[in-house]
C-alpha cells in the first residue's frame, strides 16, 4: 500500500503559511499559554532548625537502628600538615639563608620555599561529587544475561523446522516398525501388524510423543501419536510377533510393536526406558511444585486472616526464584555508559619544579685531523696535540635570546691534560662558602666527581626548529686565531706539522695554561617541529674558525640565520675536525644528576655512580606570563656578560693589547678586602672559584667578549656588593731573546672596572657602560665617574677622561629577588609598616601600583605574593585596605586565568594557603574577605572589578571555606557545638554576601553569562561546604533565600543555574543525614515502623526534610515548563538517585528502604503529570511476525489488509483435539469476519446466559476499560494506539467507544479535559506530552523508589491512595511496561544505523510488511545471532554490529528488569488487597485493572526469563481469584484466553510449552471450580479465541500451535485425578 507523500508532514506544520518554522511557532504559542496562565511565586516553606532538632531529638536518634543516617560522622575535616616533596637530597636553600635575610621578601620567599603543605581534609570527599566520580562505582555488570526474545527469532525460519521437538530436545530416534491392531475385543495376530514409520520426538514441556506416518515424509500430519507421559513401562513380547515389545499404558491397554532385527528392537526398549525414567524425575519435580498451589486451594475455605499466610510459602519461593538474578535497575541505565566531566572538579596537585621539553645532550668526541703522540717517549695514544675546551649552549633565533646558560666540557685525553698546569681542585667535599655546605647527604658528592662533566640536559619551554645548539671550541692562548688555526686547516696530515704545534702548545700550556683564546665554533639543529620531536639524526656543522671581530652573541645570531643556506655557509674557513656530539630524549628514570646548583637529585642509594655525573642546565625561560611557573625552590644566580672594551683610545698604559679581563665579585671595596668564592668554576678545576678569567683576543685593543661568568649570589644583598673588573695585558712573548724577568712577567694590570649590584633596592639587569680606572684606591665605590669630589683620600685616576669604555650586561636568574619596581616597593613598604607597627596611609596607593605588576613576576611569586596580601587583609583596621587587597586580588586571579594559569591557583588554595587569625586585632581573612567581597559587589562599585569576582569567584569562595577551617582547628572550635563555632557578624557576612550575590546573578546572565554561570556554580559549592563547618540551619536559610530569587517562568537559563545549583548542593556527602529520614511526630519517640509517610509534597515533609523536599517541589514545578527546563530537572533527580545505589554506606535493603522514604512524594508528582505520558512516544516494532507469532502492539487491530489464505483443513483438527469432538457452535472461516465476529461471540457462554452482555461495550481486549470514575478518561490517555492511516480508524470505529477517552486523534488535537486536579504551588497544570526520554528517566526513578521501599510502606501507601489515585498507580505500571519494552535487535540496528525513519513506520504498523524490505536486517540478524555475549567487539564484525549487540543487551535486561518489578510490585498488592480485589465476585473496576496490568506482561514482547515469571504469577492468580474467570462477566476470561493462544503459537519452545500448561491449568481450575462437572466457559473462550486467532491472520495452522495442543492432550491424559472423571 502506497503511503501519501503529505503522511510525513504534521498536519500542524502543513497547516503554516511558512515551511520550516513549526517548532518556532510552537515555541512562541506555548510562550504565549503560559504567560496567560496565572503565574504564582511558589511559597516559602521555612527550613527546620536543624541543630535544636538534633538536640530535641538526641534520644531519639540513638535508638534509630540506622542512625549512622542521621548523624553526621564525628572528625569530618581535617587540617593536616603534609611535609613539602623536594627533588634534591637537601633543601635548595643554604643553611643560614633565612637568618641571613633582611629584606622581607626574600625572608617571605624562603618562608614559601621550606614550608610544608597545609590541607584540609575532608573524610568522606569521595561522596560529595556526582555518582561519576564515586571511587567504587559499578557500572554495568560484567556478565549480562543474554536474554531471548521472541522478537528476535529468525523470520524466515521454515515453521516444521521449529515444530515438534526441534527446540528442546530434538529428535531423539526415528526408523520402520511394525504396528500391532489394538482391538479389546480380539487378540493380536500376526496379520494384523501394519508397517509404519515411528518419529519419536521431545515437546517444549519436556514430555515424548511417539508419532508414526505411512512413510518416511514426516512433514505431513502423522497417523496418530502414542503420548508416552501415559506409558508406564517398555517390556519385550514375543509371543504375538519375533523381535516385539509392548508399551504398558495407565489406563491397562498397551501398544505392541515389533522391529526387523533382534538389535533393533533392543535399541528401541532402551531408548524408551530411559525416556520414562527421565520423565518420571520431571514428573516428582512437578508434583512438587504443584503441592503448593495445593495448600492454597486448601485455605480457600478459610476466611480468618490467616488466609493471607496461607499461600506465603508459595509466595516465598516464587520470590526467591525471581530474586536470584535481580540487577539494580540504574546499573543498566543507559546515561550511566555516558562520559560526562562536567561536574568533576580538576585534580589539584602540589607546586612543583616543572619543565620544559627535555634533551639529553652526551659530549663523546673532540677529534681534529692534526693529531699525535703527546707523550715524551711517544708511548701511548694518538690524540690531539693540544688541550681544547667546549661549551654548549642554545641559541633560539626566533626571539634573538641565548635561551640556556653555558654547559663546559673538557673532552682532553689524560696525557693531554697533563700539558696544563695543575688546578686548585682538590678531591674535597663541597666548598663551605657553596650552597650546599655542610648539608648532610650519603652520596658524598665529591668535587672530583663533577670535575669533568660529558653530559647535560637542556630544557626548552618553547621548542620550535630554529633553535641551535651551539658548540664555542677554545684553546690555551697562543697568538693570534688566524695563525694558531692555520695547521689545522691543511689537508696533509704531516707529523712534523704536528710535532710542532705540539712543540708550542707545550710551552704555551706552561706559560699560559689558565689563559684561553677563542678557536672554532659549529651548531646544530635541535629540533624538527613546534612539538618538540628532537633531531636525532642531525649532526653538528663543520667546525667554523672564530672571526675576532665575529665573537659576540648578535655576530653569532646573523651566522645561525645563515646556517641552511649552504652558499653562505661555504663562504666560511672550515677547521678540519670533528664534534661527536649526540642528543637524545630524557629518560623519566634519569639517575646521578645535579641540579645547576650542584645539588644532586633523589635516587636509590645502589642507583649512585658519581664517576658519570648528569648536569642539568639552566634554562632562560622567556619573560611570558604563559611560560612562567610559580618558583618553588630556592636559587639564586647572577650571570654576568662583559660585551666589550673600547681600549684604542687609551693613555694611561703604554701597552694593552692581548687584554684579559679577570671577574671578582666583593662585598666590601676597603684596601684589604677579598673576593668572594661563589663563581662557579670550569671544568678540571675547583667547583667555586674567587675570580674568573674572560679568553683573550690577540694584539685586540677593542676586545669583544662572549664569556658567560655565574656567580651565586648571596641570600641577602647590600648596596657594598659589587662586581669588580680586573683588566691585564697579557705577555704572549716567549722569545728567548728576551729577558727572564720579562718572560716571567706575564701579566700587566692595565686597568679597574666595578659595578654595583643594587640600585634602589633591585638587583640591575639592563646593558651598562662601565668607567675604566687606572688604579684602585679603598672606598673605590663611592667613585661613579671623574666628576666625583666628595672623597678624602686617594683620587680615581679614569682611564681616557673617564668616558665607559666597559660593557656589561647581567642577567638574574633568582627565586628570591625580583626586578618588578612595583612589587618591590610593597614589599617595602609592607615591611617598613611591620617595623614601625603603623599602617600608614600609603599602604593604599601601594596595593594599587600592584595592578601594573608584570605579569610574569606575578606568576613566578605568586605564592609569596597572595600569603603577603593575606597578611595584609587583616593589619589594617580600615576596610579600604581589605577593599583594595581584595581588588588586587581580583586583578591577581583573572591574570591567571587569563594566561590558562588558574592551575596555580588551585594549588595555593588547596596546598599553600595558611589564613591565620590576626592575633592584635582579632581580624579573620574569611569576614574580612566577605565584607570586601560584599562591598566590591554593591552596584556603585566598579562594574569590570566586580565582573570579574563574579567570574572568578571560585578562588574566593575557596578561600573563605579553608579560612573557616583553619580558625575551627586553630581556636578548637571544631568541637563546640555549630551555632557557637563563628560570632554573629561572620554570619551576618556570609547572609549579606549571598544577599548582595543573587541579583547579579539572576539579572546580568544575559549580557555576562560565563560570569554569572560561574558564579551561581561557585555559591554553590561554597553553600555545600558551609554544611561542614556553619550551623547547618542558617545554611538552609541561605539556600531558601537563594531560591527565592527565582521564579516561575524564567528564562532557561536561571532554571539551569537554579538546577546546578540543587545538584551541586545536593551531592553533599551527608546529604542523607541533612534530610533526617526519621519518624516527625509529636509526643513519645516514635519508632520508624510507626511513620506516617508522606506521599505529597506537604509543608511539614518539605520543613523537615528539606533538601530533598526542596528538590522535589522545585522538579513538580520544572515539569511544568518547557522540555528543555524539564530534562534538565528531571536529569538532577535521576542521578542523585543513582548515586544513592553505589554509595557503599547505604547499600542495606534497609537502607536503602529507608532512602526511598525520602523520595515518596515522587508518587504524587506523576499521578499528578500522568496525563502527560504519551506511550505513543515507544516507537513499535516494525514485525514480519505478525502472522506468524505474537504481536507486539499496544492493541490487537485486525485490519482486512492483513488477510491471508488460511488452511482450510485446520478446523476440525483443531477444535477436535480441544474439545474432543467437532463442536456444533464452531464456526468456520467464513462466518468469522475480522471486527464483527469478534463482537458476535465475545459474550457467548453457555455457563452463565448473562443479561448484560451487550455488542455495544467496549472491545474486550481493549486495555482501556470503561470506568465511571470522571478523572479516569486523562489517567488512559495514553493507552492509545499509534497513529494509523484512515482505513484502519474507520474500521476500529465500528467496535471501539472513544466517548470516554482523552486519546489525540488523528489530527493530534489536544483534549479540553486536560483538568485542573492537581494543582502544584497555584500554578496550573500543562497538557503536553512529555518526550519519551523524560518519561523514561522519571519511570526510572519510580521504579527504582517502588523496588527499593517496603512492603508495609507500599501498604501504607496503598491504603492511604485514593480511588483514582490506585488506578493510576496501575496505570503508571503499564506506562512502564510499554516504554522499557524491548524493541527487537531489527529495530535497534535500524536506530542505530539510521536505515529508515522509524517514526513514519509508525502510521503503516497493522500493514504487512514487505519482506525484502527488511532482507538485509535478517541476514544481519543472523550475524548478530552468532555473535557472543561479549562487551569487547570482534574485530570480525563491524563496529555497528557490536553495538547492536550491546544495545539489545542492554535493552532486553532493562525491560526483563522492569518486569519482574512490576510483577513483584503486584504481588504484593495481591496479596494484601485480596479481600477488595474479590468484591463482586472479582468483577469490580480494581481487579479489572490488576488484571490488565497482567495481561499487559502478554501482549508485550517479554524475555523468556520474565514470561517464566509471569506465568507462575498468572498461575497464582487464577488460584487466588476463580471466581473472576469463572463467574459472572467472560471478558477477563476471554481476554485472557486470546492472550494465552497467542503464546501457544510462540516462536519459543518454553514459552509455548508454559502456556499451554497454563491453559491446561485453568481448564482443570474451570473444571474444580465447577464442583468437577464441566469446564464449558474456557472451553468455549478458547474456541472462541482460536476463532478469533483466525480471523486475526495470527496464523496458527502450523506445527507450533499443534504442538501446544499435543502438550495440553498429554497434561489431560496424564493427570491421574480426572481419569475417572467427566473431564
Amino acid at each position: 500500500m502506497s503511503v501519501p507523500s503529505h503522511v510525513e508532514t504534521r498536519k500542524f506544520t502543513r497547516g503554516l503559511r511558512k515551511p520550516g518554522t513549526a517548532a518556532e511557532l510552537r515555541q512562541s504559542v506555548s510562550e504565549a499559554v503560559r504567560t496567560s496562565v496565572l503565574v504564582v511565586k511558589p511559597r516559602v516553606v521555612e527550613p527546620l532548625d536543624y541543630e535544636s532538632v538534633l538536640v530535641q531529638r538526641k534520644t531519639q536518634i540513638l535508638s534509630d537502628g540506622l542512625r549512622d543516617m542521621l548523624q553526621f560522622p564525628l572528625e569530618d575535616f581535617q587540617v593536616c600538615t603534609l611535609p613539602r616533596q623536594i627533588r634534591t637530597f637537601y633543601p635548595s636553600i643554604p643553611p643560614h639563608a633565612l637568618r641571613e635575610a633582611q629584606n622581607l621578601f626574600v625572608q617571605e620567599c624562603i618562608k614559601s620555599y621550606i614550608s610544608d603543605w597545609h590541607v584540609v581534609n575532608y573524610k568522606y570527599e569521595d561522596y560529595s561529587g556526582d555518582f561519576r566520580q564515586l571511587h567504587n562505582k559499578v557500572s554495568r555488570p560484567d556478565n549480562l544475561a543474554q536474554h531471548v526474545f521472541e522478537v528476535d527469532e529468525d523470520v524466515d525460519k521454515d515453521e516444521d523446522t521449529a515444530s515438534l521437538g526441534s527446540q528442546k530436545g530434538g529428535l531423539i530416534k526415528q526408523g520402520w516398525l511394525h504396528k500391532g491392531n489394538m482391538n479389546s475385543a480380539i487378540s493380536v495376530t500376526m496379520r494384523s501388524f501394519k508397517r509404519r514409520y515411528f518419529h519419536l520426538t521431545q515437546l517444549g514441556d519436556g514430555s515424548y510423543n511417539l508419532n508414526f506416518y505411512k512413510d518416511e515424509k514426516i512433514n505431513k500430519e502423522p497417523k496418530g501419536t502414542i503420548f508416552l507421559d501415559s506409558c508406564m513401562g517398555v517390556v519385550q513380547n514375543n509371543r504375538v510377533r519375533r523381535f516385539a515389545f509392548e508399551l504398558k499404558m495407565q489406563d491397562k491397554s498397551g501398544y505392541v510393536l515389533a522391529a526387523d532385527s533382534e538389535s533393533e528392537m533392543d535399541d528401541w526398549i532402551s531408548t524408551l526406558n530411559k525416556i520414562l525414567s527421565s520423565s518420571f524425575e520431571l514428573a516428582m519435580q512437578d508434583k512438587r511444585n504443584g503441592d503448593l498451589h495445593d495448600d492454597d486451594e486448601q485455605a480457600k475455605s478459610d476466611h480468618s486472616s490467616s488466609s493471607m499466610d496461607s499461600f506465603q510459602s508459595a509466595r516465598d519461593i516464587e520470590n526467591k526464584m525471581r530474586n536470584e538474578t535481580r540487577l539494580k535497575l540504574f546499573t543498566l541505565d543507559p546515561d550511566l555508559q555516558k562520559l560526562d566531566f562536567s561536574g568533576i572538579e580538576p585534580d589539584v596537585k602540589p607546586f612543583e619544579e616543572r619543565f620544559g621539553k627535555r634533551i639529553l645532550v652526551n659530549c663523546n668526541d673532540l677529534s681534529f685531523n692534526l693529531q699525535s703522540c703527546v707523550a715524551e717517549n711517544e708511548e701511548g695514544p694518538t690524540t690531539n696535540v693540544e688541550p681544547f675546551f667546549v661549551s654548549l649552549s642554545l641559541f633560539d633565533i626566533q626571539s634573538g635570546r641565548k635561551i640556556s646558560s653555558d654547559f663546559n666540557v673538557d673532552m682532553n685525553h689524560p696525557s693531554v691534560k697533563a700539558l696544563l698546569p695543575p688546578s686548585g681542585a682538590h678531591n674535597r667535599t663541597a666548598a663551605p662558602d657553596s650552597p650546599q655546605a655542610a648539608q648532610p647527604t650519603a652520596n658524598s658528592l665529591t668535587e672530583s666527581a663533577i670535575q669533568f662533566p660529558r653530559q647535560g640536559v637542556f630544557s626548552v619551554t618553547c621548542p620550535h626548529p630554529d633553535i641551535f645548539l651551539v658548540a664555542r671550541i677554545e684553546k690555551v692562548l697562543q697568538g693570534g686565531i688566524a695563525h694558531c688555526a692555520e695547521p689545522y686547516m691543511k689537508n696533509s696530515d704531516s707529523a712534523k706539522a704536528a710535532q710542532k704545534v705540539l712543540k708550542n702548545a707545550k710551552m704555551a700550556c706552561s706559560r699560559l695554561g689558565q689563559y684561553r683564546m677563542p678557536f672554532a665554533w659549529a651548531a646544530r639543529p635541535l629540533f624538527k617541529d613546534a612539538s618538540g620531536t628532537v633531531d636525532k639524526s642531525a649532526r653538528f656543522s663543520a667546525l667554523y674558525r672564530q672571526d675576532g671581530n665575529k665573537l659576540s652573541n648578535e655576530d653569532m645570531f646573523r651566522l645561525l640565520a645563515d646556517f641552511r643556506k649552504p652558499e653562505k655557509m661555504a663562504k666560511l674557513p672550515v677547521i678540519l675536525g670533528n664534534l661527536d656530539v649526540t642528543v637524545d630524549n630524557v629518560a623519566p628514570d634519569l639517575t646521578n644528576c645535579v641540579t645547576p646548583s650542584y645539588l644532586p637529585l633523589r635516587q636509590k642509594e645502589d642507583a649512585a655512580d658519581w664517576s658519570r655525573m648528569v648536569f642539568e642546565v639552566e634554562e632562560f625561560v622567556p619573560s611570558i606570563a604563559k611560560c612562567s611557573q610559580p618558583f618553588t625552590i630556592y636559587n639564586n644566580h647572577l650571570y654576568v656578560y662583559p660585551r666589550h672594551l673600547k681600549y684604542d683610545s687609551q693613555k694611561s698604559f703604554t701597552k694593552a693589547r692581548n687584554i684579559a679581563l679577570c671577574l671578582e665579585f666583593r662585598d666590601s671595596d676597603e684596601e684589604d678586602a677579598l673576593p668572594l668564592k661563589c663563581i662557579y668554576g670550569r671544568p678540571g678545576g675547583p667547583m667555586f672559584c674567587k675570580k674568573a678569567f674572560a679568553p683573550v683576543l690577540h694584539h685586540q685593543q677593542n676586545p669583544e667578549f662572549y664569556e658567560e661568568f655565574k656567580i651565586e649570589l648571596p641570600a641577602q644583598l647590600t648596596d657594598r656588593h659589587h662586581l669588580l673588573f680586573t683588566l691585564y695585558h697579557i705577555s704572549c712573548d716567549s722569545n728567548s731573546k728576551a729577558s727572564t724577568k720579562r718572560r716571567e712577567q706575564v701579566e700587566i694590570q692595565v686597568g679597574y672596572a666595578w659595578l654595583p649590584l643594587l640600585k634602589d633596592g633591585r638587583v640591575i639587569m639592563n646593558e651598562q657602560q662601565v668607567a675604566v680606572a687606572a688604579n684602585l684606591p679603598s672606598g673605590y665605590l663611592s667613585y661613579q665617574d671623574n666628576s666625583s669630589k666628595q672623597h678624602t683620600g686617594q683620587e680615581v685616576k679614569w682611564v681616557d677622561g673617564g668616558r665607559p669604555l666597559l660593557k656589561v650586561s647581567t642577567q638574574l636568574v633568582s627565586t628570591v629577588y625580583t626586578q618588578d619596581q612595583h612589587l618591590h616597593n610593597f614589599f617595602h613598604h609592607c615591611q617598613s609598616i611591620e617595623s614601625t607597627g603603623q599602617s600608614g596611609g600609603e599602604l593604599i596607593k601601594y596595593l594599587k601600583s600592584l595592578h601594573a605588576m608584570e605579569a610574569h613576576v606575578m606568576v613566578k611569586f605568586l605564592p609569596t605574593i597572595l600569603n603577603q596580601l593575606f597578611r595584609v587583609l587583616t593589619i589594617s583596621g580600615q576596610d579600604d585596605v581589605a577593599v583594595n587587597v581584595t581588588r588586587v586580588m581580583i586583578h591577581v586571579v583573572a591574570q591567571c586565568h587569563e594566561e590558562g594559569l588558574e592551575h596555580h591557583l588551585r594549588s595555593y588554595v588547596k596546598y599553600v594557603l595558611k589564613a591565620e587569625t590576626n592575633l592584635t586585632n582579632g581580624k579573620t581573612v574569611h569576614e574580612d574577605l566577605a565584607k570586601a567581597m560584599t562591598t566590591i559587589l554593591k552596584p556603585s562599585t566598579d562594574f569590570l572589578t566586580s565582573n570579574k569576582l563574579l567570574k572568578y569567584s571560585w578562588y574566593f569562595f575557596e578561600v573563605l571555606v579553608k579560612s573557616m577551617a583553619q580558625y575551627l582547628t586553630e581556636t578548637g572550635k571544631a568541637k563546640v557545638s555549630r551555632n557557637q563555632r563563628f560570632s554573629a557578624s561572620f554570619y551576618h557576612s556570609v547572609e549579606t554576601l549571598v544577599t548582595m550575590l543573587m541579583p547579579h546573578i539572576t539579572q546580568k546572565y544575559k549580557d555576562n553569562l560565563d560570569a554569572t554561570r560561574n558564579a551561581n556554580h561557585s555559591l554553590a559549592v561554597f553553600i555545600k561546604r558551609c554544611f561542614t563547618f556553619m550551623d547547618r540551619g542558617f545554611v538552609f536559610k541561605q539556600i531558601n533565600n537563594y531560591i527565592n530569587c527565582f521564579m516561575p517562568g524564567d528564562a532557561k537559563t536561571l532554571y539551569e543555574f537554579k538546577f546546578e545549583f540543587l545538584k551541586v548542593v545536593c551531592n553533599h556527602e551527608h546529604y542523607v543525614p541533612l534530610n533526617l529520614p526519621m519518624p516527625f511526630g509529636k509526643g513519645r519517640i516514635q519508632r520508624f515502623q510507626d511513620l506516617q509517610l508522606d506521599y505529597s509534597l506537604t509543608d511539614d515533609f518539605c520543613k523537615n526534610h528539606f533538601l530533598v523536599g526542596l528538590l522535589l517541589r522545585e522538579v513538580g514545578g520544572a515539569v511544568q515548563e518547557f522540555r528543555d527546563v524539564r530534562q534538565i530537572a528531571v536529569q538532577v533527580l535521576k542521578n542523585l538517585m543513582i548515586k544513592h545505589i553505589f554509595d557503599d554506606r547505604y547499600s542495606s535493603k534497609g537502607q536503602q528502604a529507608r532512602l526511598a522514604t525520602l523520595y515518596l512524594p515522587l508518587f504524587s508528582l506523576l499521578l499528578e503529570n500522568v496525563h502527560r505520558f504519551n506511550i505513543k512516544d515507544v516507537p513499535p516494532v516494525t514485525n514480519q511476525t505478525n502472522i506468524n507469532g505474537r504481536d507486539d502492539h499496544v492493541m490487537m487491530t485486525p485490519t482486512k489488509n492483513m488477510a491471508s489464505p488460511v488452511d482450510s483443513s485446520l478446523h476440525k483438527e483443531v477444535f477436535g483435539v480441544i474439545s474432543g469432538t467437532v463442536s456444533p457452535h464452531t464456526p468456520t472461516v467464513s462466518s468469522v469476519r475480522h471486527t464483527d465476529s469478534r463482537s458476535s461471540l465475545i459474550g457467548t457462554d453457555s455457563a452463565n446466559g448473562l443479561s448484560e452482555r451487550s455488542i455495544d461495550k467496549p472491545h474486550p481486549l481493549d486495555k482501556r476499560e470503561r470506568f465511571t470514575r470522571r478523572h479516569s478518561a486523562s489517567v488512559l490517555c495514553f493507552f492509545t494506539v499509534s497513529e494509523e492511516s484512515p482505513l484502519s480508524a474507520r474500521l476500529k470505529c465500528q467496535t471501539m467507544d472513544f466517548s470516554l477517552l482523552s486519546a489525540p486523534s488523528e489530527q493530534h488535537t489536544h483534549p479540553t479535559q486536560c483538568h485542573v486536579a492537581g494543582v502544584l504551588d497555584s500554578s496550573l497544570l500543562r497538557c503536553d506530552k512529555l518526550d519519551q526520554s523524560e518519561v523514561k528517566n522519571i519511570l526510572m526513578c519510580f521504579l527504582h523508589v517502588l523496588k527499593s521501599m517496603s512492603e508495609d510502606a507500599l501498604f501504607n501507601y496503598w491504603n492511604k491512595a485514593s480511588a483514582t489515585d490506585l488506578m493510576n498507580f496501575f496505570s503508571l505500571l503499564e506506562v512502564c511496561l510499554h516504554q522499557f519494552r524491548y524493541m527487537g535487535k531489527r529495530h535497534i540496528a535500524r536506530t542505530l544505523e539510521g536505515s529508515g525513519s522509524v517514526v513514519h513506520e509508525r502510521r503503516s504498523q497493522t500493514l504487512p510488511v514487505s519482506r525484502s524490505r527488511t532482507g538485509a536486517l535478517h541476514m544481519r540478524l543472523q550475524q548478530l545471532n552468532s555473535l557472543d555475549n561479549s562487551y569487547t567487539y570482534n574485530h570480525n564484525y563491524s563496529h555497528s554490529d557490536a553495538d547492536v549487540l550491546n544495545q539489545s543487551l542492554l535493552e532486553g535486561n532493562i525491560a526483563t528488569e522492569v518486569c519482574l518489578t512490576v510483577l513483584d510490585t503486584l504481588s504484593i498488592f495481591i496479596m494484601g488487597f485480596k479481600t477488595q480485589l474479590s468484591l463482586d465476585h472479582g468483577h469490580n473496576p480494581l481487579m479489572k485493572k490488576v488484571f490488565q496490568v497482567h495481561l499487559c506482561f502478554l501482549q508485550i514482547n517479554q524475555s523468556e526469563t520474565a514470561l517464566k515469571q509471569v506465568f507462575t504469577s498468572l498461575r497464582t492468580f487464577i488460584y487466588k481469584f476463580p471466581c473472576t474467570f469463572f463467574e459472572g462477566r467472560a471478558d477477563m476470561c476471554a481476554s485472557f484466553c486470546y492472550e494465552i493462544l497467542k503464546c501457544c503459537n510462540s516462536k519459543l519452545s518454553s514459552i509455548r510449552s508454559d502456556a499451554a500448561h497454563l491453559l491446561y491449568f485453568l481448564m482443570k481450575s474451570n473444571f474444580d471450580y465447577t464442583g468437577r462437572k464441566s469446564f464449558v466457559r474456557t472451553h468455549l473462550q478458547v474456541v472462541i479465541g482460536v476463532s478469533q486467532l483466525i480471523a486475526d491472520v495470527i496464523g496458527i495452522g502450523g506445527t507450533r500451535f499443534q504442538e501446544s495442543l499435543s502438550i495440553i492432550n498429554n497434561c489431560a491424559n496424564s493427570d491421574k485425578t480426572i481419569k475417572v472423571s467427566s473431564f
